[in-house]
């Protein structure tokens, strides 16, 4: 008996083969298979490039013809930057479609599966639909609400602190761990911090991997009165994605004209309580084809997303050591007054990295279905 789980999580994983690269197209996987063995394979290496499908049935060549596909995402029934891959499945002679899940996007939901069954084909849905969807979770939100999908990472001492008393946060985490930090940036479309932590890590906020060639995120900054340095590193740096100084629509014209002459975009957003309004910025992002996004910090950037409602994954690495008395907390500001009023977060995975622990799950109630 054919195990259609073993074949569409095969197909999943040559998915993610494409994290980073799609945006903001989906990662979508494709296994051709025929006579129970795999005669071809395929994924969504790039953005604008052939979709899943059709590189798994190019692989297949004539060996496709009566055979079955297996694919993480309904194929498209309609014409994009590539033609419908409902047509080149046709053309190739598949009798049996396995989808993983159907397309989020509410306006061809559906119809890629509808049009393969009435041209005969048989097409079975929702194999392994929860590792499909948590793959793609980005993309879902950003296609059903046109806003990116917020991941907020921070490292922390047993005790809870992101940093001395001093600022010092070099490294609370280990090498791994920092190793799979970059793997997050890699497939994020950008990153975000505060102007505290340009001002005192002087980051570079690029992808640094050993192993393969990491896309850098666009760098976000969020700089309400424009006070960066200008000679900051992550206004200089050799690398194709750019940075963004995310100000309020009242900061300084002399400020704005300098870092404009520098070549540096602004991006104004309205202001809460004196500090960029994240919720407004989160619709903003949206509007420059942003689907994924990374909080790396500060304290008061993590307080200010948290209690804005805007995060929907908390990425926690956990380092065996304590300060043992003050130090900078993971958030900084106002905080809940009764432990039943606490955010809980959901869906948790634990991962270790030598010493550290990661923890990771879902923070907002954001309905993915």
């Amino acid at each position: 008996m054919i195990n259609h789980e073993r074949l569409m999580k095969q197909a999943l994983d040559l998915a993610e083969k494409g994290a980073g690269r799609t945006s903001p197209n989906p990662m979508v996987g494709a296994i051709v298979v025929k006579n129970g063995i795999i005669v071809g394979k395929g994924y969504h290496m790039a953005y604008g490039g052939p979709h899943a499908e059709v590189n798994a049935l190019n692989d297949a060549g004539e060996h496709a013809r009566g055979g079955s596909i297996y694919v993480t995402l309904e194929p498209c029934n309609h014409t994009g930057k590539t033609p419908p891959c409902t047509h080149r499945i046709l053309e190739a002679g598949i009798h049996t479609v396995v989808m993983a899940m159907s397309d989020p996007n509410v306006h061809v939901k559906g119809g890629g599966a509808v049009f393969l069954r009435n041209k005969g084909l048989t097409v079975i849905e929702g194999v392994c639909e929860k590792d499909a969807r948590n793959l793609n979770a980005a993309f879902i939100k950003y296609i059903q609400t046109g806003r990116p999908l917020v991941t907020m990472k921070y490292a922390a001492t047993m005790d809870g602190r992101i940093a001395t008393q001093t600022g010092d946060a070099r490294w609370i985490s280990n090498e791994k761990s920092r190793h799979y930090v970059h793997q997050l940036r890699h497939a994020n479309d950008a990153i975000l911090v505060g102007l505290g932590t340009v001002q005192k890590d002087n980051p570079s906020l690029t992808t640094r991997l050993p192993d393969i060639e990491g896309i850098d995120p666009i760098r976000l900054i969020v700089d309400t009165h424009l006070n960066s340095e200008t000679k900051a590193k992550v206004f200089h740096l050799n690398s194709p994605k750019e940075t963004i100084l995310v100000c309020s629509e009242q900061a300084s014209e002399k400020r704005k004209a300098v870092f404009k002459e520098m070549g540096i975009r602004l991006l104004e957003v309205s202001t809460k309580n004196q500090r960029i309004d994240l919720d407004a910025l989160m619709t903003a992002i949206g509007h420059i084809n942003i689907s994924s996004l990374l909080i790396e910090g500060g304290s008061q950037i993590h307080s200010s997303a948290v209690n804005s409602g805007i995060v929907d994954r908390v990425c926690c690495f956990i380092a065996p050591k304590i300060l043992g008395g003050d130090g900078v907390p993971v958030c900084q500001g106002p905080s809940k007054l009764l432990m039943k009023d606490s955010l809980s977060v959901n869906n948790i995975t634990v991962k270790q990295f030598d010493d550290d622990i990661m923890i990771q799950g879902d923070l907002s109630n954001y309905n993915m279905e």
